[in-house]
């Protein structure tokens, strides 16, 4: 169950009001029934070629026909499970061969499998080594997919009103579309509440990055409840500053420091990296804006003539670049790079580079919810120093938090 929402769940214990340990057990029973009947439903459903609500699919004169009833044994006791039959008699499970009546945590395994970035095939055969079940990829593939309607109401969750920092970046994958690769961009938005929780807000499937479509994310958060960001910490993409003024116009806006290192870097020569670094590094660790300012003025004078459109860079994003001179050393730590939300898109490189091309934007949706809930579950402790970080957020930020009070 480790899949299903905490808010699910804690929404399901409320309503069965359980009294002892046992009617916590029959309902885990029921859910491991529900759970399995509804693979052998998508099982069906492979053999036949066509979901049976979705009959326009159908290329087939065979047909599900009925059921019949089997009790199997479980680790949580028997189990009274309604098998599906076909027309033709051409069906016969896998998940639960005929003339088995022992099974184990099959739904699980192939969740958690596919979640730690497993493909399909491999999946299969990992079950067929430790089950003995001949388990298709595509089989596997609609197993996954039952997870989809829980994707989707995670997507489309309420968030908190107001959240202290938000980091935006996107992660991009080769997607079939059409029977043509195509490459997608995954956009992620991770954000830190004001008890200095980390949260991934959603991801969003979508055409390679533009500004345009961040707008449509930030509409998106919009909707959902999020009425106040504080600071949006952000790379460099041309248009994030229109996007996010037009949805959040009172938000604080922190340009990535390490981006924009690297895109002023690569106009310099290998012979005078370390030198112009060296320089750079005292405009973004100065004590306080001015003196950043006062140290970029003679970088200036000493690289301009021989690297203009790396000066230029720094002057042209000067605004967003300084954001984080207002916070003290707690605060600047937080936000003068996107590294919260790049480590997350590291983690799920990892898990995701098995798969060199996915078949589908729902494929690669489920892969990185699961992947986003084995993460977070990490997630434990708050920021450091998070006390002094709110009390200076609370001071800062007084006329737009007391605003929607």
């Amino acid at each position: 169950m480790s899949n299903i929402s905490k808010e699910i769940l804690k929404n399901y214990v409320n309503e069965q009001k359980f009294r002892n340990p046992n009617e916590v057990l029959a309902a885990m029973k029921e859910m491991f029934k529900n759970v399995l009947q509804e693979a052998l439903e998508a099982e069906m459903d492979t053999q036949l070629g066509y979901d049976k609500y979705d009959v326009t699919k159908k290329q087939t004169t065979n047909s599900i026909n009925g059921y019949s009833k089997r009790t199997i044994k479980s680790e949580l006791g028997a189990v009274e499970l309604n098998i599906p039959r076909d027309r033709n008699s051409e069906y016969e499970p896998k998940i639960i061969p005929k003339y088995k009546r022992n099974v184990t945590g099959i739904e699980d395994k192939v969740m958690a499998l596919y979640a730690a970035g497993m493909t399909t095939r491999d999946i299969s055969e990992q079950v067929k080594n430790l089950y003995d079940v001949d388990l298709s990829s595509e089989m596997v593939s609609n197993i996954t997919n039952r997870i989809l309607p829980v994707v989707a109401e995670w997507q489309n969750r309420p968030l908190e009103k107001t959240y202290s920092f938000v980091f935006m970046d996107a992660i991009h994958y080769k997607v079939r579309e059409d029977k043509h690769i195509v490459v997608k961009a995954a956009y992620v938005v991770l954000g830190v509440n004001m008890d200095g929780q980390k949260e991934v807000l959603g991801i969003w499937i979508g055409a390679n990055e533009s500004s345009k479509f961040w707008l449509s994310v930030l509409n998106d958060l919009k909707n959902r409840g999020v009425c106040n960001v504080l600071v949006f910490c952000v790379d460099g993409l041309n248009g994030f500053k229109d996007a996010i003024g037009a949805v959040y116009p009172f938000a604080k806006i922190q340009r990535c420091i390490i981006h924009q290192l690297r895109s002023s870097m690569k106009y310099i020569p290998y012979k005078d990296k370390k030198a112009f670094a060296k320089d750079l590094k005292a405009v973004y660790g100065a004590v306080n804006e001015d003196a950043a300012l006062e140290n970029l003025m003679d970088a200036k004078e000493k690289w301009e003539s021989k690297y203009p459109n790396a000066i230029k860079s720094w002057e042209d994003n000067w605004d967003n670049l300084v954001t984080f001179f207002m916070f003290p050393d707690y605060i600047r730590k937080i936000m003068y790079t996107t590294n919260a939300i790049e480590s997350l898109n590291s983690q799920f490189r990892k898990i995701t580079k098995t798969k060199l091309i996915f078949p589908s934007d729902d494929s690669l949706m489920k892969m990185l919810y699961l992947a986003t809930q084995r993460i977070s579950r990490k997630w434990t402790r708050s920021y450091e120093n998070w006390d002094m970080v709110v009390n200076q957020l609370n001071i800062l930020f007084s006329e737009i938090l007391n605003k929607g009070a």
